[in-house]
């Protein structure tokens, strides 16, 4: 009996190769879904988001562990997901692999003028703006200096005032569209100009 048991929680060589391949193939399979269709996959899940995480992780799962998941199965393929994500987060430090692998940032508001056109590219809708604005606690789209939709699936709001730095917007999908009066003219650590006559 002990011998049965003990053979239900391993795994053998066979058995921990394909677990290990399954593993490297989901989580590939996984960047390039995120890369394919943007960042708004990692974005704040609404329910029905949700509910599909949730099935796209059982079906990760189940094709990780195949279909007698043991205990070193499927601590074998975790360790192989953090094997990969250790691995290809040492690769993202480079700058060519990370505009490779991950998204740019992407306006979404110049000013109080909406880019519908960069709305649907990362699949965001109106509603989910307003609500982003709302949350910021814009009350009338004159406040806004620009919104990104950032590579992390987050939305980023700037309110007038005090002048953009440009180096913020740099790397941003159409950061040139924000009204020129809005950003800063000279850097922030620029010297204050001499008062005449010193």
């Amino acid at each position: 009996m002990l011998d049965d048991v003990l053979a239900r929680l391993g795994v053998d060589a066979p058995g921990a190769l394909a677990v290990v391949l399954s593993a490297v193939g989901i989580y590939l399979a996984f960047l390039l879904m995120v890369r394919l269709l943007g960042q708004r996959v990692l974005s704040r899940l609404s329910t029905f988001d949700a509910v599909v995480a949730v099935m796209l992780g059982a079906v990760a799962g189940r094709a990780v562990l195949g279909d007698t998941p043991t205990l070193a199965a499927g601590v074998l393929g975790l360790g192989t997901l953090f094997a990969l994500e250790a691995g290809f987060g040492r690769l993202r430090s480079g700058i060519r692999v990370s505009a490779l692998m991950n998204n740019r940032a992407v306006l979404l508001m110049a000013g109080d003028r909406v880019l519908e056109a960069n709305l649907r590219r990362v699949h965001v809708v109106e509603a989910e703006l307003f609500g982003a604005l709302r949350a910021a606690g814009v009350r009338h789209p004159a406040e806004i200096a620009c919104v990104v939709f950032e590579a992390s699936g987050t939305i980023s709001v700037l309110r007038r005032g005090t002048p953009l730095d440009p180096r913020l917007l740099a790397g941003v999908r159409d950061g040139h569209l924000v009204p020129r009066e809005l950003l800063a003219v000279t850097p922030p650590d620029a010297a204050p100009p001499r008062p005449p006559g010193r």
